[in-house]
């Protein structure tokens, strides 16, 4: 049991943190599920080489502003990758009755581990009171192994059953409970507990590292009609297969606490705990009392109250005993359930870090649950109930992790998994208290106040809704920009987190839309309940540049944090015209807590307004970005820029920046040894016309070098250009007035804010009304060029991002799937999603990208239809929610009729009742029936009105029918859309969209909502270092290094988040495809399958990532024999492809060709030859007609044509081939020449085939001597070498000499980037910390499209 990398560096915990916090970073799920993922995910590996430790370390303080580290720092950095390693020592555990189990732990883990380890073991998993004693000694639950005198290797730690108590007794029966329902995927299905679907093993029938290789001539491999090409069906119920079997036999009818709860007096005395009451599957009622020895049988029953012992009373320590005694099918069914749990994987059993939610679901049977109904209506505040103490403090627990030291990569592992675990546990409680909110079950803080204006305390955590309350943004917008407001906030927190300046605190925040409304949620500040808010803010203003305060301390702490964020100190005037210093915006406010931390909240404007969609401001735009349709008066005024956007700019400014400084000091070099070359040759006379035209020249080069600038800048250009100005340092002092000269002429080029530095941040206050600057129009860092600046930025995102982007998208490389994909890799540039219309409009010209197109435009009908979904459900009473909620479905995505909905009748009797009552202090919704009025024309209509206005997109489409016929997305995956982007989860069945007799849904159909929760995301900033350093390692060929780095990363992502999360499964893949590369593709596909659990449990099991991870381990089962299941893979990848974006993409050929090589090799040669063809179409049309895919593509049906014996056909195909590989690679490349051997073989066995066929037609049999025809039968291992080649990996034959010349070829180029670097820094960088060159290294894709791999 290799549990200790969850639990290193935490032997200081105790003096950090109070116990309930401990508990609550401790608590990781670890049991037995996690003793299977540490042995699996801890590749055993050895550490990195001392010198990759301290780069990576190095790179570490780097990013973290950690630059002063000393070198103890680095040692212990380097001796903890050791401690890692640890491989432990076996000990014995002796249970009672049981016979002795034997585990390996490691000297890093907790006593609590090994508690938890047997609570989930099959054969111990009923006990939960128990003591572990080593030598008659009890141990501490929080003691690490390591720190327990006399324990070593073989030492026999005993279990010792222990007395009950009352919350001992209550934690067992939970337990019992949850190992009854530990087959039932109802919580998942309901988004409870952090629950989550996966069906990869209902797919593949099981494990896959454990099947036996299956024989070809034994695969089934008949694709499903629904997922060939060109089929139309698109049905519902592939997407969860085999759930109607999850459950497993029923093993009780009831268990419930009994109604004669609590114990009276008189039976507290003698030891009652409490009373449960249970109805067997035999129909015996039994009612049990639990008491401190453990569970016996009472005399009670339903009407009479006898709390004696039956006889027998059948007395147990365990609950399981005691029921297993007395009903055999509960003994017999509970052992059948506690088989299968245990079979299952690890990942289909821990829990996620954050819930995730499904679409839709199957008809879940309501069972009696005692224990589930009395923590919905218990006190229960979202605390876990093991916790001492009262509700959770969470700001204290979010800002004293927060302080933990971090100088060593213990200690900062110990940090990030504290700020992981606790803001993890902040997300959950603020969703639960959301939804609570917005159900009626919390009081408000101001209850006499309407409904919209109320706020809302619950478990520490302060609630708000996103309304305009008191008019705060009348001018800005009204309720439009109070619901974009905490958006941006959330973004400002984000980015202060992660520049994480010591001292500077910013709250715990988290947003949840739910039912219509959108809540924040916060943490709340020492002491700001007991004063008004005048009195708490000393830094800021809290109406919006009135009245502005200063703060020393705050300025000094939001400086260090500019630096990096590119925020530009400037000087405002307050009410009493005195000049205030600050480094954010107004509305960033500063709060002093009780506890003496300097808070700052509001952060709506930490980044420069978007001017392209602010009217009347006092600049101009470009001419281009004008005749665009900008700007675009957008229905509030708080649009500002993205953080991605601003670095993006300061990078390309700082390349014009040294191209255009260094291009200018080569001029003056050259001007001057022109010179003195004349000087030596030619009179005074001939010096001075050679001056004159040398300063010609320099006027005419100043020109090229402009139109230079503007071009795009690579390696060479930049290195040139900077040897040049490394050359051109000045010796004199006409020389050095010179440099000057020019680097304050390039510093005013590119707009920077100081005279001879370059210099480029923002101020976000420069078109915020009703603020006076203080303006110095002589300076460099005028309000002028501050305007500027702004400008720019935003003429930037248009003229220059937009359309690399739509460049970068025709390579393919990484094609968006659907809207969250899109949205991703267009806030990844800065582009944000506001600017989608132009985006399509761009792309509706380009048919390459016709897919993009549709997806684009689906995004902006799904945010349209979102936008008037939200205010309709609003609006809504709370119980007609269900049919207004189907009928809104119904009049977007469908054009039949319409039923009449019906309103509940209750709903109508108590209409009658109050017709005077309304409600205005709940969330219950309005009692009118506006929605009712809503039809598909009137809701159409809303949509492209909503387009034109928010987005400036014409949709031209009044109805769905319109919109699929013009745009060609599919109506499924439309509902899937809208349901995950507004919270609706829905029937799990087929829908008919083309009814023409009833409606396609009904209010029977709305299973239930759920909220949409946006939080940061904590980083594990280690790992990410050691990751970046392995693909490095990677890009250089050196993959057993690579595979350590990256390994190690998993082991320092399992500290930090725990077994289960997103960048965990990415990291996975990765250590899959190196492990396929090295040759051992029985590793690959064990780790490929954890990946692919972890990415439908973390991600969905219909996400864009799970479908990569499934073509991924289709690749790898091939690869191990499991041809069978390498199909069921694909075809459920190609199932989830057609569901999310359809069979128009160019994922869609990559898909169909593993598909119909893998038939090809079982011989079903016409369905390979049907997802060829269609393969071959989609990479013509994406790729064209003369790309290498098409070539391949056209080779890969020629094979199958010529299997089919259809040479004509084959030799057809196999010309087109050889012209593409003719044209593009010249007719003495390899690939040339083996296109020419095949056509050469073709051509002969068609041949041969004429001339039979012709013997036959002439004389009724064959008559010549003519040869065989020769149809050759693929081998697996070219099926094999043609997969690995059309998914990106070539294997080719390199000589060691080869390698070693490549790599010093790297190595000299890094040499080179690392000199031009230093060169630039000291002479023309400002000294204030920003990152000028982008680390292009970081941004590597984790897996590519193609890799020249050497075996």
């Amino acid at each position: 049991m290799a549990l200790g990398t969850t639990n290193d560096g935490q032997c200081n915990e105790e003096n950090t943190l109070n116990q309930s916090e401990k508990l609550h970073i401790d608590s990781m799920p670890t049991s037995n599920a996690m003793e299977e993922i540490h042995l699996k995910n801890g590749n055993g590996s050895s550490p990195a080489s001392e010198d990759e430790k301290c780069d990576t370390n190095g790179e570490h303080r780097h990013l973290n502003g950690h630059a002063d580290a000393d070198e103890k720092s680095e040692k212990n950095d380097s001796e903890v990758l050791e401690i890692m390693q640890d491989n432990g020592f076996n000990i014995s555990i002796v249970s009672p009755g049981m016979e002795p189990l034997s585990i390996q732990v490691s000297s890093m883990e907790l006593v609590q581990e090994i508690h938890q380890l047997l609570m989930d073991r099959e054969d111990t998993c009923h006990r939960t009171c128990f003591s572990l004693q080593l030598d008659g000694v009890t141990l501490d639950n929080f003691a690490e192994l390591k720190n327990i005198e006399g324990l070593k290797e073989g030492s026999v730690i005993k279990v010792v059953e222990e007395q009950y108590t009352m919350r001992e007794a209550r934690i067992h029966v939970r337990h019992v409970r949850d190992l009854l329902k530990c087959m039932d995927p109802a919580d998942a299905y309901n988004g409870i507990d952090c629950y989550s679907l996966t069906f990869l093993h209902t797919i593949t029938k099981g494990d896959l590292v454990e099947k036996k290789k299956s024989r070809t001539d034994s695969v089934d491999c008949t694709p499903p009609e629904y997922i060939m090409p060109g089929s139309k069906e698109r049905p519902l119920l592939p997407l969860q297969p085999g759930i109607k079997n999850a459950k497993g036999p029923p093993s009780l009818k009831v268990l419930t606490t009994s109604a004669w709860n609590p114990p009276p007096g008189p039976r507290k005395l003698h030891g009652d705990l409490m009373y449960l009451y249970v109805i067997t599957m035999e129909d015996k009622r039994i009612h049990i009392t639990a008491c401190p020895k453990g569970f016996y049988i009472n005399q009670s029953t339903e009407e009479t109250f006898n709390p004696k012992p039956e006889n027998p009373s059948h007395l147990c320590h365990s609950l399981i005993e005691l029921l297993s005694q007395i009903s055999p099918t509960f003994k017999r069914s509970f052992a059948q359930m506690q088989k299968k749990r245990t079979l299952r994987h690890p990942f289909e059993r821990v829990a996620t870090p954050y819930q995730i939610y499904t679409w839709c679901a199957p008809s879940l049977d309501h069972t009696l649950d005692a224990i589930r109904a009395e923590d919905t209506f218990s006190s229960k505040l979202g605390y876990e109930e093991h916790i001492p103490g009262q509700t959770r403090d969470w700001n204290e627990e979010l800002q004293s992790t927060r302080e933990l030291p971090r100088k060593t990569l213990p200690e900062r592992l110990m940090r990030e998994r504290a700020i992981f675990k606790v803001h993890s546990d902040f997300v959950t409680a603020a969703t639960r208290g959301a939804m609570a909110v917005i159900d009626g079950n919390v009081m408000a803080i101001n209850p006499g106040e309407d409904a919209k204006m109320q706020m809302f305390i619950w478990n520490n955590i302060f609630f708000s809704l996103g309304f305009d309350v008191r008019d705060h943004y009348k001018d800005l917008g009204g309720d439009a920009a109070a619901f974009v407001a905490p958006r941006n906030d959330l973004h400002g927190v984000r980015v202060y987190s992660a520049v994480d300046i010591e001292g500077l605190y910013t709250l715990g925040t988290v947003i949840i839309d739910y039912r219509g409304y959108r809540v924040t949620a916060q943490s709340i500040i020492p002491g700001i309940l007991e004063r008004e808010q005048e009195q708490s803010v000393v830094y800021g203003s809290i109406d919006f540049g009135k009245t502005v305060l200063g703060h020393a301390k705050y300025f000094e702490l939001l400086s260090n944090a500019g630096q990096h964020l590119k925020i530009l100190p400037h000087s405002v005037l307050n009410d009493k015209k005195e000049v205030v210093e600050i480094c954010s915006s107004v509305e960033c406010k500063g709060i002093i807590g009780n506890d003496g931390r300097h808070y700052i909240l509001d952060l709506l404007r930490t980044f420069p307004p978007d001017v392209n969609f602010l009217k009347n401001i006092d600049a101009e735009l470009s001419a281009d970005v004008i005749k665009m349709g900008f700007p675009i008066e957008h229905k509030h005024k708080l649009s500002c820029l993205r953080q991605e956007l601003l670095d993006a700019f300061v990078d390309d400014r700082y390349v014009m920046f040294i191209k255009y400084a260094a291009f200018h000091l080569q001029q003056i070099t050259s001007a001057k040894k022109q010179k003195d070359e004349e000087d030596n040759k030619s009179k005074t006379n001939d010096i001075t016309e050679n001056n004159d035209s040398s300063e010609t020249n320099n006027n005419s080069n100043e020109t090229n070098g402009k139109s230079e600038e503007s071009g795009a800048v690579n390696t060479e250009v930049a290195k040139k250009m900077l040897e040049s100005y490394n050359d051109a340092i000045p010796t004199d002092e006409k020389q050095t007035n010179d440099s000057k000269d020019i680097v304050k002429r390039a510093c005013a080029a590119v707009g920077s804010l100081r005279e001879y530095e370059f210099d480029i941040r923002f101020n976000a206050d420069v078109f915020s009304p009703g603020i006076n600057h203080v303006e110095n129009e002589d300076a460099p860092n005028s309000l002028k060029k501050q305007k500027k600046l702004v400008v720019d930025a935003a003429t930037f995102l248009v003229t220059t991002q937009i359309p690399s982007y739509v460049r970068d998208c025709l390579k393919h490389t990484s094609a968006p799937m659907c809207g969250l994909t899109l949205t991703e890799s267009l806030h990844s540039r800065g582009i944000n999603m506001r600017y989608l219309g132009k985006v399509a409009e761009l792309l509706a010209n380009i048919p390459k990208l016709d897919y993009l197109y549709t997806i684009s435009v689906q995004e902006l009908i799904l945010r349209a239809a979102k936008h008037i979904f939200y205010v309709y459900m609003q609006n809504t009473d709370i119980m007609n929610l269900s049919v207004a909620i189907s009928h809104f479905l119904n009049c977007l995505l469908t054009t039949g009729p319409i039923l009449s909905a019906s309103i509940d009748e209750l709903q109508k009797s108590n209409k009658r009742r109050n017709k005077k009552k309304t409600s205005k202090t709940n969330f219950q919704g309005s009692d009118n029936t506006e929605w009712l009025t809503m039809t598909q024309k009137s809701l159409w209509h809303q949509i492209k009105k909503e387009c034109k206005s928010y987005w400036d997109f014409d949709l031209g489409c009044d109805s769905i029918e319109a919109a699929v016929d013009t745009f060609k997305f599919h109506k499924l995956g439309m509902l899937r859309a809208f349901c995950l982007k507004v919270g609706i989860q829905i029937m799990l069945r087929e829908y008919n969209f083309e009814s023409k007799n009833k409606s396609t849904f009904s209010e029977d159909d709305i299973v239930n909502v759920f909220p949409i929760v946006k939080h940061i995301n904590p980083r594990a900033s280690d790992a990410y270092n050691f990751y970046t350093t392995g693909q490095k390692k990677i890009q250089q060929g050196c993959f057993k290094e690579g595979f350590e780095l990256i390994s190690e990363s998993l082991n320092l992502l399992n500290n930090v988040y725990g077994a289960m999360h997103s960048e965990n499964a990415q990291c996975l893949r990765m250590l899959a495809r190196l492990s396929y590369i090295m040759g051992d593709s029985q590793e690959a596909l064990a780790i490929q399958q954890r990946a692919v659990l972890m990415s439908e449990r973390v991600n969905g099991i219909d996400h864009p990532n799970t479908i990569l991870e499934y073509a991924h381990l289709a690749l790898y089962s091939f690869a191990n024999n499991q041809v069978s299941t390498a199909l069921k893979v694909l075809y459920r990848a190609r199932y989830l492809a057609l569901l999310i974006f359809g069979d128009n993409h160019p994922d869609i050929a990559l898909l169909d060709s593993n598909i119909s090589l893998i038939l090809h090799a079982v011989g079903e040669y016409q369905l390979s030859l049907q997802f060829l063809e269609h393969s071959l179409a989609l990479n013509i049309k994406y790729f064209g007609e003369k790309s290498l895919n098409v070539a391949i593509s056209y080779h890969l049906v020629a094979r199958t044509q010529s299997c089919m014996g259809d040479f004509r056909s084959a030799l057809n195909s196999e010309k087109e081939t050889y012209a593409i590989y003719k044209q593009k690679l010249g007719e003495n490349h390899e690939k040339t020449q083996e296109s020419s051997e095949c056509l050469r073989h073709l051509t002969q066995q068609a041949v041969v085939l004429q001339k039979k066929m012709n013997d036959i037609c002439s004389n009724g049999k064959i008559t010549a001597d003519l040869p065989p025809i020769h149809i050759q039968q693929p081998s697996m291992d070219s099926v094999l070498d043609m997969l690995n080649a059309i998914n990106g990996i070539l294997f080719i034959q390199i000589s060691p000499k080869d390698i070693a010349n490549l790599k010093n070829e790297i190595e000299k180029k890094q040499k080179e980037i690392d000199d031009i670097e230093t060169i630039i820094e000291p002479k023309t960088v400002a000294s204030n910390g920003i990152d000028m060159l982008p680390d292009t290294t970081v941004t590597a894709p984790i897996t590519q499209k193609t890799e020249i791999i050497a075996s």
